[in-house]
């Protein structure tokens, strides 16, 4: 039996009417094709950072105690992201739209006086699961407080693991959730084309290819299906690279945006693949943690 999956490359900013309406276009397209995961990108409702400079992001620092108090400080067009709860009306209204979609998207979460970078996957049932992003790259740490742990979780569609963006970069992230027993992995991102020597075409890009082998690597390391969401266009100085995409547990590009906005569409039967994949090289099952004592810290 098959199970349908779509990753979005797609822009998403403050306006979080706007950001609504999209998704419920997105949904209607996604519907049409019987798709029944449908991955947003990272910072879906309200947008990402301006700007991930080393002084700190959107204009100014942010203490990771005092994340969400900010918004007075910095210029009006890079005001950071608008604070939601997880139980507040914004997600429940995303739930309401999703129905029997599992849908995942990034926001930044209202927890106090903190802020974080956070994936929600729901249905109409409700909230299945929340990841906060842990890893942060450059400047993100000044406007976020960081996740601390990774974990799978059940879902209409099998067990599912969420990732935000930079969190891909670590193997110990997707391994983790792997072990839990994910069998299909969303990796929302907000990742942009390089900062520096970047190419005018982003298909050439270096980051667009860091983006792509990543996404590559880690379905193929844990022989899991891996769902690949990400914004398109531009928003303060970054530019976005899309490439949106499906990835089978051999490494293999399902479907693909290219570096373009889109919705990357793919039909697997996942435990055929995921047994095809580990029937006589089992990389989970082969693994030897006597070995690994320094992933510990040691």
């Amino acid at each position: 039996m098959t199970t349908t999956l779509a990753a979005v490359a797609a822009p998403f900013g403050r306006d979080l009417d706007a950001a609504f309406a999209r998704i419920e276009q997105l949904l209607a397209a996604a519907r049409a094709r019987g798709v029944q995961l449908l991955a947003l990108p990272e910072a879906t409702l309200g947008g990402y950072l301006a700007d991930l400079g080393e002084h700190g992001v959107d204009a100014g620092r942010v203490d990771a105690g005092a994340a969400g108090r900010a918004d007075d400080a910095v210029p009006p067009g890079h005001a950071l992201p608008p604070a939601l709860d997880v139980d507040g009306p914004e997600i429940a209204r995303l739930a309401a739209l999703a129905g029997d979609v599992v849908v995942t998207a990034g926001f930044c979460e209202s927890d106090g006086a903190r802020r974080y970078n956070t994936a929600v996957a729901v249905t109409g049932d409700g909230v299945l699961g929340v990841h906060r992003k842990v890893h942060q790259p450059l400047g993100e740490h000044h406007s976020y407080a960081a996740g601390e742990t990774f974990g799978a979780f059940d879902s209409p569609v099998g067990r599912l693991g969420m990732l935000i963006c930079y969190d891909k970069a670590f193997p110990e992230a997707s391994r983790t959730l792997a072990l839990d027993g994910a069998e299909v992995v969303v990796c929302m991102s907000a990742w942009p084309a390089a900062r520096t020597a970047a190419s005018p075409d982003l298909a050439d890009d270096r980051w667009t290819h860091r983006f792509d082998l990543f996404d590559q690597a880690r379905a193929l390391e844990n022989q899991v299906v891996w769902v690949s969401a990400n914004q398109s266009g531009t928003f303060g100085s970054l530019r976005f690279v899309a490439s949106a995409k499906v990835v089978g547990p051999g490494g293999e590009v399902l479907a693909t945006t290219g570096v373009r906005e889109g919705m990357a569409v793919a039909a697997v039967d996942v435990p055929g693949v995921l047994a095809g994949a580990r029937r006589s090289m089992a990389h989970l099952r082969d693994r030897r943690p006597e070995a690994y004592g320094v992933l510990a810290g040691v």
